[in-house]
């Protein structure tokens, strides 16, 4: 009988898309998980992901409200084991012109992208720096190396949690602990037509595949990288020209891709 206590993972945004595709990457490399999302989908996510013989505490939490942070943080606790890793991916968009959303829209992007992700980030760290080991994944997007015209706010969100994953990179440079920050390009998930982008060039092109984004944030994470774009060829190669563009030029692609098509 084998007694072997898994190491534990701790994975958000997990009910679909990237973060399920993390969490299935996660307990088919041998890990417990804790795993949160709002929604209903989460229940087909554990289902999946205790097939692969994962340990699944779920959590149905809005994050993007204290009190949702800090009833998942309550139930990591409540696991009374380490976290060997956390994937920070819980995350919305809001597509359309800046002055044509709602305030309320806006700032659920700030909330969830932003808030959550330095609040609960807040709560595990100091455990993995006392324990002198731990990996964490953030989720940011080629979209954080961009101006966002007509998704405004989603990028300049990803931009703070790129800014926020490099500053810690550095501060914690001499412990035992990792942060990774995975960036995606365009992903073939449920995020454009939440963010009511159907209707633009980018929501209606040929996105990149949600397991592939995440095994190589995955094997990024386990090796302790800084960073990788993660995805197709096009995608790296944005990546490449985001270095060297001017971010006017930048915003006048950005235009191009996010504008909503006219009737």
């Amino acid at each position: 009988m084998n007694d072997t206590v898994k190491p534990l993972a701790v994975v958000t945004g997990a009910s679909s898309g990237i973060g399920r595709e993390l969490a299935k990457r996660f307990a088919g490399n041998g890990f417990d998980l804790v795993v949160c999302a709002e929604d209903a989908e989460l229940d087909g996510a554990v289902a999946e992901l205790r097939a692969l013989g994962a340990q699944v505490t779920a959590v149905r939490a809005d994050l993007a409200v204290y009190d949702g942070v800090e009833r998942l943080y309550a139930a990591i606790g409540a696991t009374h084991r380490p976290i060997a890793a956390a994937a920070l991916n819980a995350g919305v968009g809001q597509g359309g012109a800046f002055l044509d959303q709602e305030l309320a829209d806006a700032a659920r992007v700030i909330d969830l992208n932003i808030t959550s992700t330095v609040h609960l980030a807040r709560r595990l760290l100091p455990d993995m720096v006392d324990a002198d080991e731990g990996r964490v994944l953030i989720t940011s997007s080629i979209a954080s190396t961009m101006p966002g015209s007509f998704q405004a706010v989603y990028n300049a969100s990803k931009s703070f949690l790129q800014s926020f994953a490099q500053a810690l990179q550095d501060e914690l440079k001499d412990t035992g602990v990792t942060v990774t920050s995975l960036m995606p390009g365009p992903t073939e998930t449920e995020f454009f037509h939440r963010a009511g982008m159907d209707g633009t060039p980018v929501g209606k092109q040929q996105k990149d595949d949600d397991a592939q984004v995440a095994k190589e944030g995955f094997e990024a994470l386990m090796r302790g990288r800084d960073k990788v774009v993660a995805g197709s060829v096009k995608t790296k190669a944005q990546g490449l020209a985001a270095k060297v563009l001017p971010d006017r030029l930048k915003a006048a692609g950005h235009r191009r891709m996010a504008e909503p098509d006219e009737e």
